[in-house]
């Protein structure tokens, strides 16, 4: 089976390199040099060429804040070049797997995690495009599976987890919300995930599914967790109020994401989020 990922240069798109290695499947990493998404008529010479039977999107604007101030740019990369995407599996058979996001539940208030059927009710310009986006892949009649993620971390680009160690080593406190609530998502996991959907070969289970690691935590947990695995302890992580930290965008304040289908369908076992923290931070310390 021969495989195109997109967004090769991100978080998920290496981790997703380390995860397919000794992979018996071809796997095409591509990012904007290779492959310029939100050019439909590029996308299609890349299928024409590749003759994939997958593509998996991992490309995406992920700047919350900036995509109020550049809509366009958001609009461009969340949504239109995943319909470009989805128009391309469509026309030569190929399944996409397309990455979204717990942004898409945005302002609504839960207290029990987010099944794939509810009403999604996105907030910022970021959580509409993304919204925006599975809707186009959802209407394009291709084959498809959409896994939606939440607070993506790795070894790999900019994350909270990174800044995290950074500010916890060099400060004696940092503020961090403890009203925002949700579970960090390994990406090195969320990696193994989606080799494991393609290699199980039941790429016709199409829909959307959910994917995070297991448990629930504030920003604030995360953040204590994070400065006490790495030995910070002279840094004290400090809880406050989202509103002492002014926002363009009203993040989700309760966005846990309920994996039952995902485990269900595909046979996956999810790891804790404190434990996949620790394995994260073992291979930042190799």
């Amino acid at each position: 089976m021969k495989i195109v990922v997109t967004g090769a240069k991100g978080q998920l798109g290496t981790s997703l390199q380390d995860a397919t290695q000794g992979s018996c499947d071809e796997y095409v990493f591509t990012d904007v040099e290779e492959l310029d998404i939100t050019n439909r008529e590029a996308v299609r010479d890349m299928m024409a060429r590749e003759k994939a039977d997958v593509i998996v999107n991992c490309a995406a604007y992920t700047h919350v804040d900036h995509a109020e101030d550049d809509a366009a740019a958001a609009e461009k990369l969340n949504h239109h070049a995943v319909e470009n995407l989805a128009i391309a599996a469509r026309e030569h058979n190929a399944v996409l797997i397309h990455i979204s996001t717990d942004y898409v539940f945005g302002g609504a208030r839960h207290n029990i995690p987010c099944q794939e059927d509810e009403m999604p009710h996105p907030t910022g310009v970021y959580g509409k495009t993304k919204l925006a986006g599975e809707e186009a892949v959802k209407s394009s009649g291709c084959r498809y599976i959409i896994l939606r993620t939440a607070w993506l971390y790795s070894p790999y680009g900019k994350n909270f987890m990174k800044t995290m160690l950074t500010l916890t080593a060099e400060r004696s406190t940092v503020n961090v919300v403890f009203d925002q609530v949700g579970t960090p998502t390994y990406a090195a996991h969320l990696a193994a995930c989606i080799r494991h959907i393609i290699e199980s070969r039941q790429l016709d289970k199409e829909g959307v599914y959910h994917y995070s690691n297991e448990g629930v935590c504030s920003w604030y947990d995360f953040a204590h967790a994070i400065a006490h695995l790495a030995g910070h302890q002279q840094c004290y992580v400090q809880p406050c109020h989202s509103n002492e930290f002014p926002s363009k965008v009203e993040r989700p304040p309760y966005s846990v994401l309920d994996k039952s289908k995902v485990k269900a369908t595909f046979g996956i076992e999810i790891a804790h989020w404190y434990e996949a923290l620790k394995e994260c931070l073992e291979k930042v310390r190799k």
